[in-house]
């Protein structure tokens, strides 16, 4: 508590005042706690936390935004649960190309290249357009499989 006064220094009464504040600071607490049912504790308890800087013991600290030190890039060909065919680096795990998808119903599926006049909008180039060619609308059947196409895609693009 301060205490403001004209005079210079602390005046006699100031003294006695913050003595018995002091003296009487439990008292004052209790009361305080009892008034507030626990918040003035939980208050004060919650401004020190505050006031403590963050720990880092324990923790794994990770930082995003640096780019991945990547001097090689492993790609392989992935087809995702939601039917998309991807080229992907096996290091940094980021796609690195849209090679196509694959559409139709359970029964008829079929591998669709990503080119413009499929819908894509970022279609492959022409060299692996020429590389995939033989694998556009080709169908999905027990007998060749999504793993299967994979497989083919990579020794397509000397993968």
């Amino acid at each position: 508590m301060d205490i403001i006064s004209k005079r210079e220094g602390p005046r006699a009464e100031d003294l006695r005042a913050r003595r018995m504040i002091a003296e009487n600071s439990t008292t004052i607490r209790r009361l305080a706690d009892q008034i507030s049912n626990g918040g003035y504790t939980k208050m004060q308890q919650d401004k020190a936390r505050r006031a403590q800087q963050p720990q880092a013991e324990g923790l794994i600290i990770r930082d995003l935004k640096a780019p991945a030190a990547a001097d090689t890039v492993e790609p392989y060909v992935k087809v995702s649960l939601n039917g998309r065919v991807v080229l992907v680096d096996k290091v940094t795990s980021r796609q690195l190309q849209m090679l196509g998808e694959i559409r139709g119903a359970s029964f008829a599926r079929r591998f669709v290249l990503a080119t413009a006049e499929n819908g894509f909008l970022s279609p492959i180039d022409d060299q692996m357009r020429g590389a995939l060619a033989p694998f556009a609308e080709i169908p999905l059947t027990r007998a060749f499989t999504e793993k299967d196409l994979a497989r083919a895609l990579e020794e397509a693009l000397g993968v």
